[in-house]
């Protein structure tokens, strides 16, 4: 049974609580568990299976999750971001069950995942360039108006697409792509947590129809946006 609270900020979906189980599945995001009390159960692609307190499975790797936790973390993290590539840089061996438990036991005793939570204070920002504050603003004012592309964001902030991209990969630390599908499923979520259905969500988070909503949201997460409805959603403003 999956329930508790879903922290969505940007980059990141962290689930606290009842952790339920999952079939077969795979997901684009790097996913960390911890269970709070017990082990989870965990297969890989080839049907092995094996109890560990906690995980860090790479991005697009077929895992199940036999038996879940009564209370745990699951987070996941942009494999683009800054955050998502040092979490797979800790698994020495991206298909290998037992490289994603050694990988969780390493972050158990790492200071920031204390008590294996998301690091969420990260040091002070510096001042953002002034191209990509402009950009920020120009997508949250058309994240519901269908494709969004580098090219014409970069035209409207006076700046090459490159260097657009760069910057972003630089002060955001997700790339341009992912900072913008990021933003179309928070704006999906906020719209489903105040309880719109999931054809208003698509709409208005600029998906083509609520099918399209599901194909991303289960690409990046593993499953369908209704395996979250019994989450209180907790949305966390964009940076």
């Amino acid at each position: 049974m999956w329930s508790g609270t879903a922290t969505f900020r940007q980059g990141t979906l962290e689930i606290e609580g009842s952790i339920g189980t999952a079939e077969l599945h795979s997901h684009h995001s790097v996913q960390v568990m911890f269970a709070e009390r017990g082990e989870f159960l965990m297969a890989d692609r080839t049907g092995r299976r094996v109890s560990a307190r906690a995980l860090v499975i790479p991005p697009d790797q077929l895992h199940a999750v036999c038996a879940g936790a009564e209370r745990g973390r699951l987070v996941h993290v942009e494999p683009d971001s800054a955050l998502g590539a040092d979490l797979v840089g800790t698994v020495s061996e991206p298909t290998s069950l037992e490289a994603w438990v050694a990988a969780g036991e390493l972050l158990l005793s790492h200071p920031q995942w204390q008590d294996g939570r998301l690091p969420v204070a990260p040091p002070p920002r510096a001042r953002r360039h002034e191209a990509v504050v402009e950009a920020q603003a120009i997508l949250a004012d058309r994240i519901d108006a269908g494709p969004i592309r580098l090219a014409e964001v970069a035209s409207a902030v006076l700046i090459s697409e490159s260097r657009l991209a760069h910057l972003f990969s630089a002060e955001l630390g997700l790339t341009f792509r992912a900072y913008v599908r990021w933003l179309r499923l928070r704006r999906a979520v906020e719209i489903v947590a105040a309880g719109g259905t999931l054809t208003e969500a698509a709409h208005g988070a600029g998906f083509a129809d609520s099918p399209h909503l599901s194909r991303v949201w289960r690409k990046a997460f593993g499953s369908a946006p209704t395996a979250s409805s019994q989450l209180r959603w907790a949305i966390e403003p964009t940076n």
